[in-house]
């Protein structure tokens, strides 16, 4: 979104404005959208001043932090798809895709609910489906996917992986590796037995 500013920004404008959405999208994924504005200020070390320089609205701040996020989802799809191996391209986009909804935790879901026409959602889907659909084909080409799988059995684990409940980030980040290794064994057209990621603790101990 940043192509809709009329000339560059100076180092130390861009500086504040990645500071300003790493600040916000930290919050957001942590705390939800309803944080002050001049609490993300404060976290990514400027003004509310400078903050509303960059994002004269609150939503013009969730948006972008949003469409980054989206970005990065369509980025791993890409790089899974010039993958020159189709299996390993499939496989670490799985593992990319669930790590990284995992980090979201809710952020996105969260936006498009708060703020439903405030970007283009179909076209954003259709472009992220559409990638997904041909790294399923040519894993299936290369005799690695079952041939019965398809496009919805990915959105089926992205929904599972969306409900990851765990007691603190790093737990649930955790969980989210050990899933993505569950599903691609069970993608997989001739499943081998390799070993998975350690078993996260998802819940705190009950006290005794």
């Amino acid at each position: 979104m940043t192509a809709h500013l009329s000339h560059p920004l100076r180092s130390d404008a861009r500086d504040n404005r990645e500071r300003i959405l790493d600040a916000a999208r930290a919050v957001f994924v942590a705390e939800g959208l309803d944080v002050p504005i001049r609490e993300i200020a404060r976290r990514a070390g400027v003004g509310p001043a400078t903050l509303y320089r960059h994002f004269p609205t609150k939503e013009s701040l969730v948006a972008e932090a949003f469409t980054d996020q989206m970005m990065a989802c369509r980025s791993i799809v890409d790089e899974g798809l010039a993958d020159p191996d189709a299996w390993h391209g499939f496989c670490r986009a799985v593992e990319n895709l669930c790590e990284l909804l995992a980090r979201d935790h809710g952020f996105s879901a969260a936006f498009m609910s708060a703020f439903p026409h405030a970007m283009d959602f179909a076209a954003i889907r259709t472009s992220s489906l559409t990638g997904a659909a041909e790294l399923i084909r040519r894993a299936k080409d290369a005799g690695r996917l079952r041939p019965e799988i398809v496009l919805d059995d990915l959105l089926l684990m992205i929904m599972a992986n969306n409900g990851i409940q765990a007691s603190t980030p790093a737990a649930r980040i955790a969980a989210s590796r050990r899933f993505a290794a569950l599903m691609i064994q069970a993608f997989q057209a001739s499943p081998e037995s390799a070993p998975l990621p350690p078993v996260p603790r998802l819940l705190p101990l009950p006290p005794r």
